[in-house]
């Protein structure tokens, strides 16, 4: 009977090792509800902070939400973007009209004031997107938290890693399978153009020498982006709705209106543009709620190579490591 039950212990122990390597290996370690003893005030904090900025400036929605998505793409979700420096990722080119550092800054003083040294700059960016999103008549979801921060921040990285607004669909594809996301998570998450703008610089290129926009848009465009502007101004990603988060940034590329050259291409390419059909209702497979498979999509990419444990940090501001 004691050997027997031995033998019980050592297979249970086992599981559990098994089941706690996975959760390691593809939960990456985070949970919802990661600070509800340690610092129950985490949720309504940032959430707090995010509906400040807002009031006075309501591009601050897509800022967040793009923001983390340039964290998440270079080094995992660590809060690498947010370290100030010569040379960090906030120098890169891709990242120097990101827009929300004030709020992760003004969420991040108030909770080391209420619990120092427990909630990491990395989970308060993730918290952020989610609220940013929410304020745009977007959906909610429970985000896991748990991450701890990161103390590398180069400009090289995020210029290697980020997809790029002239990626062919093969290049975008290889940059979410990089990353253990699928094409259904690349068209998706693209889908959060549906809020804000894009430089012209990002598509100057297509303006004057390539034809792939829609004949009745292409003046509205080239008005917005004169031949040889300076490339600084702006024109939303998703036109007529870039406040609002909804489906018209599919509707939008299906008819020729993308504003980037590799939003386009998600229509034209049979590996994407069947996403983008059932996304609005058109066939080619199940009708895909967009709210829903968004909320999700986001916290598979807020998995992406995220520190936990003893790695890492926890930062005492989110622009400098400790």
């Amino acid at each position: 009977m004691a050997s027997s039950i031995n033998r019980m212990s050592v297979v249970l122990f086992l599981a559990m090792a098994a089941a706690i390597m996975l959760t390691t290996v593809h939960g990456q370690g985070t949970r919802v509800g990661f600070y509800s003893t340690t610092c129950p005030s985490v949720e309504t904090t940032v959430r707090s902070a995010v509906q400040s900025r807002f009031g006075s400036d309501p591009t601050v929605m897509a800022g967040l939400l793009r923001m983390h998505f340039h964290d998440c793409f270079v080094q995992g979700c660590d809060g690498s973007v947010l370290i100030s420096g010569t040379g960090t990722e906030r120098t890169a080119i891709p990242n120097l009209s990101l827009n929300g550092f004030t709020v992760v800054d003004d969420a991040k003083a108030q909770l080391e004031a209420a619990c120092p040294g427990v909630v990491s700059c990395a989970d308060i960016l993730a918290l952020a997107a989610r609220d940013a999103v929410v304020l745009a008549n977007g959906p909610t979801w429970a985000v896991p938290t748990g991450r701890r921060d990161g103390t590398v921040s180069r400009a090289q990285d995020a210029l290697d890693n980020l997809p790029g607004p002239s990626d062919s669909v093969e290049s975008q594809i290889q940059k979410f399978t990089d990353r253990n996301l699928s094409v259904q998570d690349l068209v998706t998450l693209t889908g959060g153009h549906t809020l804000g703008t894009a430089s012209c610089a990002t598509f100057n290129d297509r303006l004057f020498n390539y034809q792939s926009i829609a004949a009745d848009f292409l003046p509205t465009l080239r008005s917005a982006c004169p031949q040889n502007n300076n490339g600084a101004a702006r024109v939303a990603m998703d036109t007529g709705s870039q406040n609002e988060f909804d489906t018209s940034y599919y509707t939008n590329i299906r008819n020729g209106r993308g504003v980037l050259e590799s939003d386009q291409r998600l229509w034209t390419d049979n590996r994407t543009g069947p996403f983008v059909g059932r996304f609005l209702g058109l066939g080619g497979g199940p009708n895909l709620n967009f709210n829903a498979e968004f909320g999700q999509a986001m916290v598979r990419m807020g998995n992406v190579g995220v520190r936990t444990g003893t790695d890492g940090e926890i930062r005492r501001v989110c622009s400098a490591v400790n």
